[in-house]
């Protein structure tokens, strides 16, 4: 018997074998900035971490690395990364909204709530968080789900991402800055998408 067959995955829109929860080992205190993308990916070699440490050479971590060196580029910031263990060693954090890979291209709402539970359990342990980066639609209705358990106001308002980026949002009591996926291939496709990631973490980054 294996235990893993004993779970049952309520969600139907996704792929429970590709599952996958940060198991890297940090010190809670030292996380000052918190991003959360969309869902992890089918093939387990381009996420965030590889068991527990950062995954060097993965198509996340490239894409990441990439997003946070346009951001540094923009605005003069002195930001020296390289690598994903660059930036968790600056106290930045990297996590998705949804657990498993998606099997279509959207995510039902239900899959989104579902999952947001682990994701508020994950986030509970950072005391110090300065600014939350939410990287797409998933990302920001998972925070949101996360906020009326507690009994807090919505986050981010619905509406598209390029009309809503730049509103003074809270989560936790922090700035909540919603953006653009950066994680996976989608960062090489839209050049303007891929300034205002920029624009967007530039903006977390200075209130670090």
């Amino acid at each position: 018997m294996r235990p893993s067959d004993c779970v049952d995955y309520p969600c139907a829109d996704v792929n429970s074998e590709a599952y996958a929860i940060p198991s890297i080992e940090i010190a809670p205190e030292n996380v000052r900035l918190v991003l959360i993308s969309e869902a992890v990916p089918v093939d387990h070699a381009d996420y965030y971490y590889a068991n527990d440490a950062p995954q060097a050479g993965s198509l996340f971590e490239e894409t990441t690395v990439l997003a946070f060196q346009d951001a540094a580029a923009l605005t003069g910031i002195d930001l020296r990364v390289t690598s994903l263990q660059d930036l968790l060693d600056q106290g930045v954090y990297f996590s998705t909204a949804v657990k498993c890979a998606k099997t279509g291209y959207t995510l039902k709402a239900a899959t989104i709530k579902e999952c947001s539970h682990l994701l508020e359990a994950e986030l509970d342990p950072f005391p110090n968080v300065d600014a939350f980066l939410l990287m797409g639609d998933v990302a920001i209705r998972a925070v949101n789900y996360i906020a009326k358990r507690c009994g807090d106001p919505r986050v981010v308002p619905a509406g598209s991402t390029y009309k809503i980026r730049g509103g003074d949002y809270r989560f936790r009591g922090v700035p909540a800055f919603p953006s653009y996926l950066q994680a996976g291939r989608a960062f090489f496709i839209e050049k303007s998408k891929r300034r205002m990631i920029a624009e967007d973490i530039a903006a977390a980054l200075t209130l670090l």
